[in-house]
């Protein structure tokens, strides 16, 4: 069986392509729990992050278990997840990352 993305943790809420993934594909994502699918909304580069759930804006954006971020606007299932829509939050004083 192969896969087009992998999500380590349970948790996360986006997972990593390994390949490049054109809108509109069913992308097939390698998780603890087994394979899921998602389609993607919009183009995705090699090594980015795709969701695998929709985001609320200011929610946390989690990658292999640990938060990268936090959502600038609704991020919906199967969208490209990058600096465009995540910002860091590193360095900021108010909420941190769990």
């Amino acid at each position: 069986m192969t896969w087009d993305a992998t999500l380590l943790v349970p948790n996360d809420n986006v997972a990593t392509v390994l390949r490049p993934v054109a809108a509109g594909e069913t992308v097939r994502v390698i998780t603890p729990a087994g394979m899921a699918e998602v389609v993607a909304l919009e183009t995705i580069p090699l090594c980015h992050k795709i969701a695998v759930r929709s985001i609320e804006a200011g929610h946390d954006v989690l990658k292999y278990g640990g938060c990268i971020g936090a959502a600038r606007a609704p991020i919906q299932r199967g969208a490209w997840v990058h600096v465009h829509n995540v910002v860091s939050k590193r360095g900021q004083p108010r909420k941190p990352c769990p």
